[in-house]
Formats: structure tokens, C-alpha cells, sequence
């Protein structure tokens, strides 16, 4: 998910100039209620518009007594809502994060709040609840009624009346048939979901089975110099795939379709899009295929010049990313050490003037058996500002698959704290009075909430921030010449990356194109081998159907929001060294983003927010001045940020390194256990980190 809200390896990558993609949809769409993310039971809304919404009401009567008691109840229609939904959405996230986790029954959550309960029972229905209440045609009805008396309205009250129309109105099934696909489909989703948590996954070694996420498997290929053992890994990998399409995924499939069909929809992916970014599949598919196309010739050619410099065996899927880096990845690893990457993650956003507005965090970092294979971050409780002026602080839980012992735990432990804190931050700072626009389904778009955490991200691989806090355990900075080193290895293979990408959109929408009678385990296993050739020249080090995102209807038909937010993430930045001349420890940084992009939420739209921030409509130009430059002007001007970084002082030793100050309650937790606790630290950030770092 959800990351839910996703991390993916973040893929800084560039493509060929392509024509400048002004999405077309922006302010036209965004006055309809089009827009989602992975909106969960949505009317259809694109081509058929209001067809399967209520109609509207008639306007109010003009009768003064009419008014007044209208205008007297809106208020109290608001606030029931307000406080209906968050009631509901927190009973799912709870069941979501209990189940994800593996969590015993009982366990609380950090504000000591949580249900007797976790299963997968649960969550479908607290899932099926969380849907009613918003699929609730009163509700719709009722709120028509109100703007109907616009002029005796607030713009506060009119400004939530709005997206309690298009939320509601995205939830809205008329249709039967689609109803019930929708049940059956979450019901399999759920079976499908414990099957794969508890399946056994690992590779056959020569030293026996050894039992690894698939977080764990991806690293051990990245980093074992045993090409036996970096194979065993693939086809520990290799092995998903059979496992889900044998377990419930092709009846998945047939059941999304069905109800995506019955509501008027090309496809499952179709509706997914149009929910999602407000234009339709066939409009995504444009603008992908602009990056397709545009950039085949650049990967055709970088795989030529991997297996020129490394050898043909460089292009076997479990030696690529190995022969890559060499073994770039292990003498690197001391400069990342697990247990500081929670320190320098919250010493950077401090520096970047980053604060949490009071919310409260749990941090579940550790690898374990049964544990959701994939970080995400959610809100069990939306931040918003209630009717009477108080503050709701935010709820926020998010996980990696950190395994200490393991070469490049500490890096990839890193940047998927700066991701999914990224998401913690955005979602801390929404400033709107109810929490339907602070949570991430319908209407809020998925580039819009992925720019926020993959711009945050991205620092990891910038000499300026590698200066500072890529640091071994004596506190000595990486090496200039390791980072050198890294931009060479890397840098002219970025495409491969933008690839990948683009790999899961495309066998998406040709999963969902297929006719029914061809939806079978072997059609599906084939498919995504066709798809991995066609898209990224041959098999890929993380096959298709090993991506999580596929099984979840949250995430399914996701993926191309992470193409759309890199596009904004490289504008943001470009914007940023244009306007400050430097992103790392600007302490305006913080405050820019929160203003421009997080206080909104989904208000608005995600281009008109990039569009107002950056001075520009959406362009690729940006990302494509990346891949443009060439491996010695990157050097150079990589040297440059790093000679500066390095000349500061320590992150722990400059004045008023001792208070880092995130305004949030952050606990460490390891499953059921609590490891640190700021709230027992007295509110100390860096001592709680040292309690986490033993």
C-alpha cells in the first residue's frame, strides 16, 4: 500500500525529451467528483458522469423559517459526519495495521486505543462498513440539499460540504451486480492476503532452505557475491507468482472486472485510474506510452554497454543489480548503519523545519516472520480542525523490513524512513475542517500523495545530504570517492529503473484486457513474463508477480502514480535549487512544502498544486535534463555539494544538535513490543533513538 503508501526501490531516473505532458484533466476535472486513490466503491463518474449519483436536489425554500432550520442543522450534519467517518475509517486502519503486522489481540496502538481483536474477518468488515458509511445515498442527498443554499452558506461550511459530495459521490454503487463483486472480491482479497502472509518464502541454498522476506531475498541478490546464492533468491521470488495465482488471484481478477464492468467501465483499471487522477485508462496510457516509447532506444543501449562492460551474464536478472554495483553496496554499507538511521532521519527533517504538529507515531522497522512484505504508512487517525476550533493531531503507523544483520539494511532502512515519514509529514499537516480530505482514498489523487514522499526521499542519494549524515560508527562521512564511485556505476543505467517502473502499469492494464475465459493461472504467469521482455528487455530482478501492490485493491492499478509523482518530484526540486540554491538543511524547505502542498490535502488538484508551487504545468523536462547529464558534469557537480557538506560539523556535535524537535510522540515498536517511547524519554527525540540504537 499503501506504500499501502508504498516503498519502492525510489528510482531517480531520466528519460529522452517527450513532449511536455500537460494532463489535460486538471481544473475541468477536478470540478466533478472524479478524483481518487484507490477509491474503494466508486459510482462510475468519468464518461457516464452524474448517471449513477442522486439526482440533485431542488434548490431550498426561500421561506426564512426554511432557511433558518437548514442553516441551523448544517452544522450539525457536518459535525456527525466528521465524526461518523472518523469513527469508521479508524476501526479499519486499526484491523489494517493489526493484521499487516501480525499484531496478538489486545496489542494497543501508541495512544493506547485498539480493538480486542485483529483478523482478517475483522477488517473485511470493518472495511465493509468504512464503505457503507460513505456509499451512504442519504448522506449525498443531504449534502446536494445544503449547497443548494450556497448563499447562506460559510466558505468553510460550503468548502466541506464539497468534498463530502465528490467523496460520497465516489462510493456510490447503483448497481447490484456490482455490489455484490465488490464483497466477493474483498472477501477473496482477504483470503488471498493471510495466504501469502503466511507463506513459506526463501531460497534453496547449498547450506539448506533459508527462510527470507522478500524484502530479504531482493537485498541478498543485490549484495552476495555467490551467483548460486544470488539464483536461489530469484527463484525464491519466482516463487510468488505461482503461489497467488493458485491461491485466489485469478478469482480476484474476475471479481474486480466483473464489478468495474457492471458500473460501466472499460476494465478494473479503467475505473482505478479514473478515480484515481480524474482523466481514464486511455488518457494514462498516452502518457506512458510517450515514456515507453521514448525511451526504449535508451535501454536497448544501456543493457548493450552492461553486458560490454560486465558480460552477457550481467543481464541475468540475480546478477544485474550484484555486477552493478560491484561490491559498491557492501563498502558502503558501514556509512548507513541501521541503528543510526532513525537519528538521521529525524536530525535532516528537523533541518529542514519539518514538524508533526503534535501527531502521534509507531515505527515498526524489524524484518520478521508474517509480516506484511512491504513498508507503508497509514493514518488510523486523520489530522483535521473540528468545528469548535481544537487541533486533531494525526495517528500515524509505518513499517520496513529492516534486517540489521543483513549488507544494505542500514540504507534501504533509511530511505524508506524518508519516504514513508515523508508521508507522515504530509498527512500530519493537512489543515482542513474535516478528516475526509486527510485520508488517502477517494478523492485523493495517488501521484499527489507519492510526490510528497519520494521528493523527501530522494536526498538519500545527493552528495549534500550524503556529506552530512551518511556517517560509519565512528562518525566519519563517506568517502568522495565512494560516492564518485556510486554516480559511476549507476548513473547511465537509470533508465532500467524508469523501466521497471513503467513494467507494472503495463501488465496491469493487460491483465485486466483479458477476456474472461483467458483469466488462468498459466495466461496470468505468462502474461507477466511477456510484459517483464517487452517492457524492460528481459526477466526483471523483482518479477511482476511478486509486486504486492497487484494484490491489494488499495495499491492494485497503482503504480503509475509513482510515474506521474516522479515527474513533480524532479520539477519540486529543480524549483527548489532555482528559488533557495540548495534543498538539504534548508530550514524553508519545511515550511514551503507544508503551505503548498500539505495543508490543501485533496482541496485540490494535484497539477494546479504542482502547476501554483513550481510556476509550470506538469513537464517531463526536468527528469529529462537528469538522464541528459553525463556521468563527469554530475561528478562535478556532485563534488562541489559534497566538499560543502563534509566541511560542517557533525550532526550530533553542532550547536543544538542535542534537542531535535519533530513536534510528535514517536514509539519503536517491534510487533506487540515497545522498544522506545519518547513519551517515557520526556519528550527527547535523540535519547529515545539511543534506547532504539542498543
Amino acid at each position: 500500500r499503501r506504500h499501502k503508501f508504498s516503498l519502492l526501490s525510489r528510482m531517480r531516473v531520466g528519460v529522452v525529451r517527450f513532449l511536455p505532458l500537460l494532463l489535460a484533466a486538471s481544473a475541468q476535472a477536478w470540478s466533478t467528483p472524479l478524483l481518487g486513490l484507490r477509491g474503494q466503491s466508486p459510482s462510475k463518474l468519468g464518461r457516464v458522469g452524474a448517471a449513477f449519483l442522486l439526482p440533485r436536489a431542488r434548490a431550498a425554500s426561500s421561506t426564512s423559517t426554511c432557511t433558518t432550520m437548514s442553516l441551523t442543522s448544517v452544522k450539525e450534519f457536518i459535525d456527525t459526519t466528521n465524526e461518523g467517518y472518523e469513527k469508521v475509517h479508524r476501526s479499519f486502519e486499526e484491523q489494517f495495521w493489526g493484521t499487516k503486522m501480525a499484531l496478538s489481540n489486545g496489542t494497543p496502538l501508541a495512544d493506547g486505543k485498539g480493538p480486542a481483536t485483529y483478523s482478517t474477518d475483522e477488517l473485511t468488515r470493518t472495511k465493509l462498513e468504512m464503505e457503507a458509511f460513505l456509499a451512504d445515498s442519504g448522506k449525498l442527498e443531504k449534502t446536494r440539499e445544503f449547497l443548494a443554499q450556497k448563499d447562506e452558506l460559510s466558505d468553510e461550511q460550503m468548502k466541506t460540504l464539497k468534498i463530502f459530495e465528490r467523496t460520497f459521490g465516489c462510493y456510490i454503487m447503483e448497481s447490484d451486480v456490482a455490489r455484490d463483486k465488490r464483497e466477493e472480491s474483498m472477501k477473496l482479497e482477504g483470503s488471498l492476503e493471510s495466504k501469502r502472509n503466511t507463506m513459506k518464502l526463501g531460497a534453496q541454498t547449498k547450506d539448506g532452505f533459508a527462510e527470507m522476506s522478500s524484502v530479504g531475498l531482493r537485498n541478498k541478490m543485490r549484495t552476495s557475491p555467490d551467483e548460486s546464492e544470488r539464483k536461489a533468491c530469484y527463484e525464491g521470488l519466482r516463487a510468488i507468482g505461482p503461489f497467488v495465482v493458485a491461491n485466489g488471484f485469478v478469482e480476484v481478477v474476475k471479481a474486480r472486472n466483473a464489478m468495474a464492468k457492471a458500473l460501466g467501465y472499460l476494465d478494473y483499471y479503467d475505473y482505478k485510474v479514473t478515480q484515481a487522477e480524474g482523466f481514464n485508462k486511455q488518457r494514462l496510457f498516452e502518457i506512458l506510452d510517450t515514456l515507453e516509447m521514448g525511451t526504449r532506444d535508451l535501454m536497448n543501449n544501456a543493457r548493450e554497454q552492461l553486458a560490454a562492460s560486465k558480460g552477457a551474464s550481467a543481464l541475468e536478472p540475480w546478477n544485474t543489480g550484484y555486477l552493478m554495483a560491484g561490491d559498491l553496496t557492501k563498502r558502503m554499507d558501514p556509512y548507513f548503519p541501521f541503528e543510526k538511521s532513525v537519528e538521521m532521519w529525524g536530525r535532516s527533517f528537523g533541518k529542514l523545519g519539518i514538524s508533526y504538529k503534535d501527531a502521534t507515531m509507531d515505527l515498526d522497522l524489524l524484518d520478521r516472520k508474517n509480516k506484511y512484505s512491504n513498508g507503508f504508512c497509514h493514518w488510523p487517525q486523520p489530522a483535521w480542525k473540528k468545528s469548535d476550533g481544537t487541533w486533531q493531531p494525526a495517528t500515524t503507523h509505518f513499517t520496513s523490513l529492516a534486517d540489521p544483520s543483513a549488507v544494505g539494511s542500514g540504507h534501504t532502512a533509511l530511505t524508506t524512513l524518508m519516504h514513508e515519514a515523508g508521508h507522515a509529514a504530509h498527512f500530519a499537516n493537512i489543515q482542513q475542517s474535516s478528516p475526509l480530505f486527510a485520508q488517502e482514498r477517494a478523492p485523493t489523487s495517488v501521484a499527489y500523495a507519492e510526490l510528497q514522499s519520494m521528493f523527501l526521499d530522494s536526498l538519500v542519494g545527493d552528495a549534500a545530504w550524503r556529506g552530512r549524515y551518511a556517517r560509519d560508527r565512528k562518525g566519519q562521512p563517506i568517502s568522495w570517492d565512494l560516492h564518485k564511485e556510486d554516480i559511476e556505476s549507476t548513473h547511465p543505467y537509470k533508465v532500467n529503473a524508469l523501466r521497471a517502473m513503467l513494467s507494472v502499469p503495463y501488465f496491469e492494464k493487460a491483465l485486466y484486457e483479458l477476456p474472461e475465459e483467458q483469466v488462468t493461472p498459466e495466461k496470468i504467469a505468462s502474461l507477466a513474463d511477456e510484459i517483464e521482455i517487452k517492457i524492460q528487455g528481459g526477466f526483471c530482478p523483482r518479477p511482476l508477480l511478486s509486486v504486492p501492490h497487484l494484490l491489494s485493491d488499495e495499491a492494485s492499478c497503482y503504480y503509475h502514480g509513482y510515474v506521474l509523482a516522479e515527474m513533480a518530484v524532479h520539477q519540486t526540486r529543480e524549483h527548489f535549487l532555482a528559488t533557495e540554491g540548495y534543498i538539504v538543511d534548508n530550514p524553508k524547505v519545511g515550511p514551503a512544502l507544508e503551505s503548498a502542498y500539505w495543508q490543501p490535502g485533496n482541496s485540490a488538484a494535484f497539477l494546479d498544486l504542482v502547476h501554483a508551487f513550481t510556476g509550470k504545468p506538469l513537464t517531463g523536462d526536468p527528469w529529462v535534463k537528469e538522464l541528459s547529464t553525463t556521468v563527469e558534469q554530475l561528478k562535478a557537480s556532485e563534488k562541489k555539494d559534497y566538499d560543502a557538506a563534509v566541511a560542517k560539523a557533525h550532526p550530533a556535535q553542532e550547536e543544538g544538535a542535542g534537542t531535535v524537535d519533530l513536534q510528535m510522540r514517536v514509539r519503536f515498536v517491534d510487533g506487540d513490543k515497545v522498544i522506545a517511547d519518547t513519551a517515557s524519554t520526556g519528550d527527547d527525540f535523540i535519547k529515545a533513538c539511543g534506547i532504539f540504537e542498543k
